[in-house]
């Protein structure tokens, strides 16, 4: 049924015309240490996604079927997600396929940059048949049909295409940014500025000019023509990256075309906005809509049973499936599958993701009588301004209270990240800790 829903789309097949590559990104120190065991793209998101869901997703909601995930850091897990969840029939050329780090008889290295990792893996690519390459990044939450902005790529005969977004004079520093003209062709491009912010105003449309979004920025969203791609990687050995050597680049010799988008975006980049992309899907109308038959997000299927919940005031949470909550109150809150939470306890603002296998009964008898916590959050707990990363075990009485009155750092089995307290992957968390 999985597949069958898919190509069920009404929209357009381009199985044969476009190729999906996705970039897994670096170590993902930004990211830490929710990455210090797994690649960026695999960190779990929304209580029941990995990351890597959502590019994937986007690219089979608009009809593309055929992509590479780029890796090379912490790719077990993202390996196992990718194998047990995308499966495809036998009779057609979908595929989702991983593509790590290699030594080869011409690189012996790592990769060094985005441009550098498409260049690396371009000996496998090329092996299959496509017009078009669309590069994404791995580490974004968004909606978009990549199908219009291929079609306004062909369309203006352009070279390359850039996804753009309208961001405002303070977040635009974060950006490359550019400006284009009439016909919506780049015509200079800048990363991350730092001053002379009033040069590189653009006409976004009164809607955004009306929220202060006067500048255009890269999503980090790309449509290559294929013998475009290969040309400029391989006559440019020495630039690395996209953003800052091959774009602009591209800009001076070519047809770049800015295709602006004015849906939800958000770069997850590091803890505070991974923090607050998943507590926004707490909200009555949440930025990202997960609750779409046109967007769908596909990612495991499970066999799980549904979540119990017993005494429990629940506002603004959202609960994934197999998980056995007796908590007191949840409030502003994000529950990964089979989360469990024991009597009193009080969970607010945080994101608890949950654990990978449940215990038996006599795996919990024996913690207790060895005096450790059951994975799982015990009884008569605080936590606030927190991530609860997988399979730790939070004893009884613990109060875990995040902002600003903590400093940053790494403490052993968690960390402080802008004032919000991440518990490290299977940690254990004494009975009556405070933090």
């Amino acid at each position: 049924m999985f597949i069958v829903n898919i190509y069920r789309t009404n929209k357009k097949i381009m199985t044969d015309k476009v190729l999906g590559v996705i970039l897994g990104g670096g170590q993902g120190s930004r990211l830490a240490p929710l990455t210090y065991t797994r690649s960026k793209p695999a960190v779990p998101i929304a209580g029941k996604y990995r990351l890597v869901d959502i590019p994937i997703s986007n690219c089979l909601n608009s009809g593309i079927h055929r992509m590479f995930v780029l890796t090379q850091f912490n790719s077990a897990s993202l390996n196992r997600h990718i194998k047990n969840t995308y499966h495809f029939s036998h009779f057609s050329a979908a595929f989702v396929d991983i593509l790590a780090a290699e030594q080869t008889v011409h690189n012996a290295g790592w990769f060094q940059g985005t441009a550098d990792a498409v260049r690396q893996c371009m000996h496998h690519i090329v092996g299959h048949e496509f017009d078009y390459i669309l590069i994404l990044s791995g580490d974004q939450l968004y909606q978009m049909d990549f199908q219009q902005m291929i079609d306004a790529h062909i369309a203006k005969g352009a070279a390359v295409s850039i996804a753009t977004i309208p961001v405002t004079a303070k977040d635009a520093t974060d950006f490359g940014i550019l400006k284009s003209d009439d016909e919506h062709t780049i015509t200079s491009f800048i990363e991350k500025p730092k001053t002379g912010l009033e040069e590189w105003i653009s006409d976004t449309g009164p809607e955004m000019q009306a929220e202060g979004r006067n500048y255009l920025a890269s999503m980090g969203i790309y449509v290559f023509n294929r013998d475009y791609l290969i040309d400029i990687l391989d006559n440019n050995p020495e630039e690395k990256d996209f953003g800052k050597e091959i774009l602009p680049r591209a800009i001076r010799d070519s047809k770049v075309l800015s295709y602006q988008y004015e849906g939800y975006w958000t770069d997850i980049g590091n803890i505070c906005s991974f923090f607050e992309a998943n507590l926004g899907l707490t909200d009555d109308i949440p930025k990202f809509n997960m609750f779409d038959n046109l967007h769908t997000i596909y990612t495991r299927p499970r066999m799980l049973p549904p979540s119990k919940i017993a005494g429990t005031e629940l506002e603004k949470t959202i609960i994934a499936e197999g998980c056995i909550i007796h908590a007191s109150k949840i409030s502003h809150a994000v529950l990964g599958i089979r989360s469990r939470i024991g009597k009193k306890t009080e969970i607010t603002n945080s994101y608890i993701m949950g654990t990978d296998r449940y215990q038996s009964l006599e795996e919990i008898e024996a913690d207790i009588a060895a005096g450790n916590p059951p994975i799982g959050i015990g009884e008569g707990c605080v936590i606030n301004n927190s991530i609860i990363d997988k399979n730790c075990r939070i004893g009884n009485e613990v109060s875990i209270n995040g902002g600003n009155h903590l400093k940053d750092g790494d403490y052993g089995f968690y960390a402080v990240k802008d004032g919000i307290v991440v518990v490290k992957k299977d940690a254990l968390v004494p009975n009556g800790t405070i933090i």
